[in-house]
This record gives structure tokens, C-alpha cells and sequence, in this order.
């Protein structure tokens, strides 16, 4: 009986489900390439995906972050050109040393996510059209800067963009060091920290976060400035990747990030979601485009109507998990008053 109640305990917790979904939607993907394809089952297929999608996965865990807190961000693309364009035409252009140029970009992102974030919480502004004015903001910001290709051509860019660490039967590249990395501090915030444990409450029930006390509106704020912040990143990322940039890059990468979340376990109400099922989710989308490759006779559309069709499972299932504790709340105190009534019945005897 015990077991039981712990299974029946474990089966309902939220997190849990959604990660394990995307777990092991990723496991399917990935098995059948394996067994339909040659050379498909290596360590360095994973790494191949992480190094053509370690700037989305950036961007993703700041939008899982957004989602978590109940909202949006649709300037996350916008962003990304802007601040690559902004970075390439201070390297090739204006000549800035580099350490000058990353630290101006991080603060660049990180000041217009705090733009989002202050019209949002302080001005009421709702987040999907807070988040679209920035990214008119910032796709006219790149024509601004320059309306054809910048091609970034310093030494230590260039150094980047070719270094690789070797691994036990595969390598990965510089892009991918620096996702990892912010997936752990992401990982340390959203778990350990007492922001992540006020982000997760905002997302869940704002009117309970604020009768705890719980700072909503800067907390807020402060979401939406770390999604700028990894922006910044991702951009700088993107750089050293492609080496050129383009008023036009990143056109749909805030819908690629929000797939990837809610793929990865992150639910649009806000309040429940997680960073490793982000990883996840991105490592899908990514095998999903393998595949397609590996196959050789299918157009790269096919990618977009299964990311579609997972998308909408994934939707139906957290509309299930929100019925089902709906649910399940309406029983308990039904089940709480017969006690009572039967405890009364048997002290009258």
C-alpha cells in the first residue's frame, strides 16, 4: 500500500510527467534513427546537434524562465540580430577590442529586457505586446546599423570559431562549452535559489505569491532582464558560429525556444517547468532535423509539421494534467466532509 500511495504521488507531480514525456519522446526519436540508419548511434550525433543548436538552447532557457513565470517573451530573435549585428559592426567596422564589445553587448541585452520587464510589470503592459514592440524595436535597430552582410573577420573570433574539444568519440566546439554552462547556472537558479523558488510561485498562483509577500512585479522584472541577458549570449554565440551577420538572422528563433520548452515539459499557464527538460526538448527538435537529413528524400518542411504535431501532444497532455488536478482538488474536500459527517454520526451513538 505504500508503494502505491508513493507511485500514485509521483505519477501526479507535474514536473515529473511533462520531463519524462520529453524524455522519452527524445529516446523514441533517437532510437529509430539508430536502427535505420548507419552511423546514426554515436556520441558524435548528439554533439553535432548541440553545436548547430547551442545559441537556441540558450536562448530557450531564458524563455523557459519567461514561461515559468506565467509569461512571454517574443523578442528573443529580434534580439539576437540586433545584438550580433551591433557585435560584428563594433568588431569589423569600428575596431573595438573584443572584451570591450561582449561586455557592451551583455549590457545592451540585458537593459532591453529590463525594458520589457518594467513595461510589464510596472506599466501593465501584457507581455506578448510589450515583447513585440521590442522586437520592431530591435529588427529596425539592425537596418539601422547596416542593411547588408557584416562579415566578422577577428583573430579571436576566428580562433573560436574553430576550436574543438575532443571527446571520448566525438567534439565539441566553443558554442556548446557556453550553453552547458548556462544550462548549470540555470539549473542553480531555478532550483536552488530563493529567485527560482519566487518564479515558480509567480507562475503558479500570482495573487498567493503576493499574499506570502513575495516581490511579484520586480521579480518580473528581473525574469525578463535575464532572458535579455541570455540573448545577449546566444548572440554572441550565433557570431562566432556563422562569422557574418544579417538584419533578417534569427527571424523564428522565439518560436523555436517556446517549442523547445514546451516540448521540454514547460507548461504555457506558467508554474511548472524545467531546465533539463528544455535540454531535452531542444535535443528533440534538433534529432527531429537529423533525421531528415539522414533520410536524404525529405524537404526540411517535414521538420516544422513534426515539431507541430508534437507541439500540440504536448499541449493536450498539460491540458489533461490541469484538468486532472482541477479535479482532484474538488474531491478532496468532498471526501474531507463525509469523514467529518461520519465522525459526528458514530460520537452521537
Amino acid at each position: 500500500m505504500k508503494l502505491l500511495k508513493t507511485l500514485q504521488k509521483y505519477s501526479f507531480n507535474t514536473e515529473h510527467i511533462t520531463l519524462w514525456a520529453a524524455v522519452i519522446v527524445f529516446a523514441v526519436f533517437f532510437t529509430f534513427g539508430s536502427l535505420r540508419y548507419k552511423n546514426f548511434f554515436a556520441v558524435q550525433t548528439i554533439c553535432n546537434i548541440l553545436m548547430d543548436n547551442s545559441h537556441l538552447l540558450i536562448v530557450a532557457l531564458g524563455e523557459t524562465l519567461v514561461l515559468i513565470s506565467g509569461g512571454i517573451d517574443l523578442s528573443v530573435g529580434a534580439l539576437i540580430a540586433f545584438n550580433f549585428t551591433a557585435s560584428a559592426y563594433m568588431l569589423t567596422v569600428m575596431k573595438l577590442p573584443l572584451p570591450l564589445v561582449v561586455a557592451v553587448i551583455l549590457l545592451v541585452g540585458t537593459l532591453l529586457g529590463f525594458l520589457n520587464g518594467y513595461l510589464i510589470s510596472y506599466k501593465g503592459f501584457q507581455p506578448f505586446i510589450a515583447t513585440l514592440a521590442t522586437q520592431f524595436l530591435a529588427r529596425g535597430g539592425c537596418y539601422m546599423i547596416s542593411t547588408g552582410t557584416i562579415v566578422i573577420s577577428h583573430p579571436s573570433v576566428l580562433k573560436l570559431s574553430v576550436f574543438k574539444l575532443r571527446l571520448p568519440g566525438g567534439y565539441i566546439t566553443f558554442g556548446v562549452l557556453v550553453s552547458l554552462v548556462m544550462l548549470i547556472l540555470f539549473y542553480i537558479l531555478t532550483k536552488k535559489t530563493k529567485f527560482g523558488r519566487n518564479v515558480y510561485a509567480i507562475g503558479g498562483n500570482e495573487v498567493s505569491a503576493k499574499m506570502l509577500g513575495i516581490p511579484v512585479k520586480r521579480t518580473r522584472m528581473y525574469v525578463y532582464a535575464v532572458s535579455g541577458f541570455t540573448t545577449s549570449v546566444a548572440s554572441l554565440v550565433f557570431a562566432v558560429y556563422i562569422l557574418s551577420s544579417y538584419g533578417l538572422h534569427a527571424q523564428s528563433l522565439h518560436l523555436d525556444a517556446v517549442s523547445a520548452a514546451v516540448i521540454g515539459g514547460t507548461l504555457t499557464t506558467g508554474g511548472v517547468g524545467s531546465v533539463i527538460g528544455t535540454l531535452f526538448g531542444v535535443l528533440t527538435t534538433g534529432i527531429i532535423q537529423t533525421i531528415i537529413t539522414f533520410q536524404g528524400t525529405l524537404t526540411s518542411g517535414w521538420s516544422k509539421i513534426t515539431i507541430a504535431v508534437l507541439l500540440l501532444s504536448f499541449i493536450l497532455l498539460q491540458r489533461f494534467i490541469i484538468w486532472e488536478r482541477k479535479r482532484n482538488r474538488k474531491v478532496k474536500p468532498v471526501k474531507m466532509l463525509q469523514s467529518e459527517n461520519l465522525i459526528e454520526k458514530e460520537g452521537g451513538a
